[in-house]
Parts: structure tokens; C-alpha cells; sequence
């Protein structure tokens, strides 16, 4: 309402493919006329009232972003979801936010029924077609709307048809006057640990990472273009791809889904100039342009940002000799919604993540709570204007202590408050009385040149305790032996301190990751656990 208010209404919001593929671009008087409409049907036919929580599933796009837009105007709580959750997985999610109604894409029907059905306590669900908001065509959505629905995706009910019910609400919509410190949103991890978690933010919070990241250290612009891989869904994603850009008035492209190759492809022809993803996305990006020079053209980017694991040094020198851009490197949660330590441009030091993003106070505590002297090794511990609030799950007394949100990272800080990250708490691994950080192990297998992906573990051993293994992913030119697992090991001895090399080398075909891009270290935790207790 804002940004149309100032004059941004013909400016660009969002940047789609349509069903035929070709690139359409939504304003932000588009996007205010469909959010309008879409709040106006939660509250008049849905007879939604402020608390109700509203299950959100769909692609990155349009659609799902107006979607989310309309519930926290019309005073809902939103529960975005990822498209690739399961019905069971949606059932979780709908009994522990005891979400009310929902809206869903109807190529996505199917799961989300199965999960209806057993959970039994939606009261509504409208769905929207695949062509909802074509860009390209003259019309509106809204005087279109009942040729979009996918009819081969859901029953053919009009009652369920959103995109029917939005072409009858085109009135303007007036904001519900929530307080700054009502639920707008829960948002679940994704999964590294293997039980996802509710986290509840307030309206405030959305406002607070605007403010606080993006203004101070992404320093977005209304002549920014952000582009990525994470689903709204993942506050990653819902930060760097919609709530920035719509704050910045810059605009957004929204992919429904993206490869290394066609995430490149997308930059150089929408212009894009940050980027939003994951390390392993940005290393599989370096390698596709050093395959081939001549096909990408990055040369529009200003700014890519890291977040979700540990960014190798690799990684990063890897994509700056790729780019030319020196990566905003970042650590950030589900829990505290956005990234609270970075550093951008020539703020960046070297080997460490950066410092307490503006209103952040961050630490380094011992068990005990207390602050550890420069240098030392111990747990990261943040506090601020966010933080961690789940939702009906006794791990809240685990992750915030004494006033902290203590983040499961171990890391140590300089006299200059940067903060240098050197494992997950539970990523460090104790072999023959050393304490070997998993993420140094997996940058120095990065650098050799074989290797395309790598991730670390300590694995029981009768005589050291734990012994470092590697999984590796090989580049495509390679094939696995034991001699190249020798080459690796030897490698890694010469380039970091010997004692840290892997004493166990497995080649896969692919890593285990959640649909966000993280390693689910876990995973490769308990296969190496359970062929140990044979």
C-alpha cells in the first residue's frame, strides 16, 4: 500500500515465468490488487478473524507471494509450507499450528487432501490454477481468473476454485490494525536435526530484519533485483526474495524451481544483481561457469548472499574467481527469522562470518553462560529485537538460556567483534584428543580438484573415539577408487594440520540435503552409526 502510495505502483514487484515460459512481470499495483482480493475472500467467505492460522502451499511465485501477503493484512497467521512436504509431514504442520483453513496451488492437491482428510480440522481450502498470474496477458487476474484454475488438478468445485472468489472481491482492502507483537507467522526449520520446529514471529520481527540486515548490511536499493533458490516457505527465502525487495521497493524473481545452470541462466536474462542460496549451490554454479565461460553472464550481480551451513573458504574464492563478487557470508536462523551476523563489502574479513548485525548483541559463553576471552572456542549465543519463540515444543528451554539464544554453532570471536565459525556444537568431532572442526575438513577436500561436494563426520572408533570420515561427491570427469581416495586424504594432510585428514574416505552419488539446499548431516550420522553397532 505504501510503496503504491509513493508512486512505485508501475514499478516492478515480482518477476515470473508464465505457462509458456517466458519471463511476466507483476507491479506492485498488480500485486496490491491481488493481495487485496485474496484478504477480502479469507475474511467475507472464509470468515477468517485475527489468530486464524492459514496453511500456505505452493511454488515460489506470484500467487503464493500475494497469498502470504493477504493473510498477515487480513490479520491471519501464516504457515507456509514447502512444495515438497509429504502428506504426513503436512499433517505435523497442521496439527501443531493448529492451522484453520488453507490455500494451496492445485497442482499440489493431492498431499495436502491425504493430510486434510487425517487431520480433519480445516475448515476451508481454496486452491488456485498454474497460470494464475500470466503477466504477459492485459488482464488482471481477477477478470480472468475462471479459465486459470487447473481443472484437472482438483475436483471441479467452484466453492474451491480462490481464483473464482477473487474475481468477485475487487474492492481495496484496509489492513486489520494488528499490534506489533501478534503472531503473524510460523515458520518450521527444515529439518537439519530431524524433528522441524514451529517458530512464531511477530509483525514486528518482519519489520525488524528490514530494518536490521537488509538496510545495514545488504544495503538493498529500489534498483535491485534479488533472485535465489530458497522457498518462501524458509525464512531465508522469505526475507531475501520478498519481504527486502518489497521494503527496498526494488523487485523479486520468483522460480519455481532452479538448477546450478538454470539459476545462472535466469540472472543474466532478468539482470538479477543479488543473489540469494545456499554454499552448495554457489560451489555447483562455480563449477558450471568454469565448464563453461561463455554460456553465463553474472556480470549484473552486485551481491550474493551465503546462509543455511558453513561456507568453505573454497566456496567463496571459488565464486569470487567465478564472479568477481566477494560473498556476503552470514548466520542466521529459523529461530531468530533472518541473518544476525554478517558483513558485506569492505567490512568483509577474512576466514570470519562478520559481526552482529545493528540491535544484535552476540557472545561467545563457556557451559556457564560466561563470555569466553578473545580467541577461545565455545557456544554462540545471541540476543535482540528477535528471537527464538517455538511453538508447544520443550526444546525452547534448550535453545534460549539465561537470556541467550544459544544456537547450537561453536565458534570464536577477535577484539573487533568478528565471529569466526568453526563447527556446529554437535559437528565437532573429538578424535585422539583434538577437537577437529568439520566444516575446515570439508574445505580442504573442496580444494581438490576432483571433488564437486564433500561433507564430514566423526564416526565411532574403538581406539580414537571418533574417527573423521568424508562423503564426496565427485565432478562428473572422475571416477571413484581407492587411489583417489588416497590423492584426497594426502591432500587435505598438505593442506591443512595432518591430524585432521579423513581417515575414511566414501564416494556417493549425492549428499542427503533438505529441500532448502542444507546438508542433512544427520542422515549420513546415523547410516554410519547403525553400520557400527553391526
Amino acid at each position: 500500500d505504501n510503496a503504491v502510495r509513493e508512486g512505485f505502483g508501475n514499478r516492478t514487484a515480482i518477476v515470473a515465468r508464465n505457462l509458456a515460459g517466458n519471463w511476466s512481470e507483476t507491479t506492485y499495483r498488480d500485486l496490491q490488487r491481488h493481495t487485496d482480493s485474496i484478504a477480502h475472500v479469507l475474511v467475507r467467505d472464509l470468515g477468517l478473524v485475527t489468530g486464524n492460522r492459514v496453511l500456505l502451499r505452493g511454488y515460489n511465485g506470484p500467487m503464493l507471494a500475494a497469498a502470504w501477503l493477504a493473510v498477515l493484512k487480513a490479520g491471519g497467521v501464516a504457515v507456509t509450507t514447502m512444495p515438497m512436504l509429504r502428506a504426513t509431514e503436512l499433517q505435523t504442520v497442521m496439527q501443531k499450528s493448529a492451522c484453520r483453513f488453507a490455500l494451496c496451488d492445485a497442482r499440489l492437491d493431492a498431499d495436502l487432501n491425504t493430510a486434510s482428510a487425517a487431520y480433519g480440522g480445516l475448515a476451508r481450502t481454496l486452491y488456485w490454477g498454474t497460470d494464475a498470474m500470466d503477466a504477459n496477458a492485459t488482464d488482471t487476474l481477477n477478470s480472468n481468473a475462471t479459465d486459470t484454475l487447473n481443472a484437472n488438478a482438483m475436483d471441479a468445485n467452484a466453492t474451491d476454485s480462490l481464483d473464482e472468489l477473487m474475481a468477485t472481491r475487487s474492492d481495496p482492502f484496509e489492513a486489520v490494525a494488528t499490534s506489533s507483537d501478534d503472531v503473524c507467522l510460523i515458520a518450521f526449520t527444515s529439518g537439519t536435526t530431524g524433528v522441524p520446529k514451529g517458530c512464531m514471529h511477530f509483525h514486528r520481527d518482519v519489520l525488524v530484519m528490514c530494518n536490521g540486515f537488509s538496510d545495514t548490511t545488504l544495503r538493498l536499493s529500489e534498483d535491485d533485483r534479488c533472485i535465489g533458490t530458497p522457498p518462501l516457505a524458509f525464512t531465508f527465502g522469505l526475507g531475501g526474495l520478498l519481504v527486502f525487495p518489497m521494503h527496498a521497493r526494488a523487485s523479486t524473481v520468483l522460480l519455481e524451481s532452479a538448477t546450478p545452470d538454470s539459476l545462472l541462466e535466469a540472472i543474466a536474462e532478468t539482470r538479477a544483481t543479488v543473489t540469494f542460496t545456499a554454499p552448495t549451490f554457489y560451489r555447483l554454479m562455480s563449477l558450471a561457469i568454469e565448464r563453461d565461460k561463455a554460456r553465463f553472464n553474472t556480470t549484473s550481480l552486485r551481491q550474493s548472499v551465503s546462509a543455511g551451513e558453513a561456507l568453505a573458504l573454497e566456496t567463496r574464492s571459488s565464486w569470487r574467481h567465478a564472479t568477481g563478487v566477494e560473498m556476503l557470508d552470514g548466520i542466521g536462523a529459523t529461530e531468530m527469522i533472518h541473518i544476525f551476523i554478517g558483513a558485506s563489502g569492505s567490512d568483509v574479513r577474512a576466514g570470519a562470518i562478520g559481526k552482529a548485525i545493528p540491535g544484535y548483541d552476540v557472545a561467545i559463553l563457556n557451559d556457564n553462560l560466561e563470555r569466553l576471552p578473545f580467541g577461545e572456542v565455545g557456544r554462540l549465543a545471541v540476543r535482540g529485537p528477535t528471537g527464538c519463540r517455538y511453538l508447544a515444543d520443550a526444546r525452547q528451554t534448550t535453545y534460549v538460556q539465561g537470556g541467550w539464544n544459544i544456537t547450537g554453532d561453536a565458534c570464536s570471536m577477535d577484539a573487533d567483534g568478528y565471529v569466526y565459525f568453526k563447527a556446529r556444537t554437535d559437528d565437532l568431532i573429538i578424535s585422539s584428543g583434538y577437537n577437529i572442526g568439520a566444516p575446515e575438513v570439508e574445505s580442504a577436500v573442496l580444494s581438490h580438484d576432483a571433488v564437486a561436494e564433500c561433507a564430514v563426520i566423526g564416526v565411532p572408533d574403538a581406539v580414537r573415539f571418533q574417527c573423521v570420515k568424508a562423503f564426496v561427491v565427485l565432478k562428473p570427469s572422475f571416477a571413484a577408487s581407492p587411489e583417489l581416495a588416497r590423492a584426497i586424504q594426502d591432500h587435505v594432510k598438505n593442506t591443512i594440520a595432518p591430524y585432521k585428514y579423513p581417515r575414511l574416505v566414501e564416494f556417493l552419488p549425492a549428499l542427503p540435503k533438505t529441500e532448502t539446499g542444507k546438508l542433512q548431516r544427520f542422515r549420513l550420522k546415523d547410516s554410519a552409526n547403525n553400520e557400527a553397532a553391526k
